[in-house]
C-alpha cells in the first residue's frame, strides 16, 4: 500500500511540475515512452525466464536436481541441520539453492517458500534461527550465472551480457558470507 502512495505522489509531482513549467506535453511523451520501454523489456525477459525455467524443469525430470540435492547436502546439513533431516525440505532447499545459482530468483522463490513453510512447522509462530538463515541464503544467494541480470542487459542492448560474471561472483560470495555471519551472530544474541 505504501508503494501505491509513493508512485501516486511521484506521478502527481511530475504532472504538477510539467503544468507549472509548461512542459506537460514532454511529461506525457516521457510517460508513453517509458510505458513502451517497460512492455518491450517485459516481453524480452519473458523469453529468458521461459528458457531457464525450462532448464530447471529438465534438471528435475532428468534427476539432476536429485544429484544436486546430494551434492548440497553436506553444506546445507551444516547450515540447516534440522531442516535437512526431512527429505522434502531438503529437496526444496536444494532446488532453491540451484535456482539461485543459475540466477533464477523467480524460480527459486516458490521452492524457498515451500522449504520455509515446512521449517516453520512446530516453531510456534516464531522464526527459528534456521528459518532466518534460509531467508539470508535466499536473499543474498551466490549466483554462478546471473541469467536474469544478463537477460535485462541483453534486452537493453549490452554488447556482452555476461561480462559482469567476476563482479557478480565476488559480490554474491561476499554478501552470502556477511549475511551468514550476521545470522549466526544474531542467532546467538537472541537465543531463546
Amino acid at each position: 500500500m505504501a508503494m501505491a502512495w509513493i508512485w501516486t505522489g511521484m506521478i502527481a509531482a511530475s504532472v504538477l511540475y510539467g503544468l507549472i513549467n509548461g512542459t506537460i506535453s514532454a511529461v506525457g511523451n516521457a510517460a508513453m515512452a517509458g510505458a513502451a520501454a517497460a512492455v518491450d523489456l517485459c516481453l524480452s525477459m519473458a523469453g529468458v525466464m521461459c528458457l531457464w525455467s525450462g532448464v530447471m524443469s529438465i534438471m528435475k525430470a532428468s534427476g539432476l536436481m536429485d544429484g544436486l540435492s546430494r551434492l548440497f547436502r553436506p553444506v546445507l546439513g551444516r547450515l540447516l541441520p534440522r531442516a535437512c533431516q526431512d527429505p522434502d525440505t531438503l529437496a526444496a532447499l536444494s532446488g532453491n539453492v540451484s535456482a539461485n545459482l543459475l540466477g533464477l530468483g523467480n524460480a527459486a522463490t516458490p521452492l524457498g517458500i515451500r522449504a520455509a513453510r515446512r521449517m516453520a512447522q512446530g516453531c510456534g509462530g516464531r522464526a527459528s534461527n534456521e528459518l532466518c538463515t534460509l531467508v539470508v541464503l535466499n536473499t543474498a544467494s551466490i549466483q554462478l550465472l546471473p541469467t536474469t541480470v544478463a537477460g535485462v542487459r541483453a534486452a537493453l542492448g549490452a554488447e556482452s551480457a555476461f561480462d559482469i560474471l567476476p563482479a557478480v561472483w565476488l559480490a554474491s560470495a561476499l554478501s552470502v558470507a556477511a549475511g551468514l555471519l550476521a545470522a549466526k551472530a544474531l542467532g546467538r544474541v537472541w537465543r531463546g
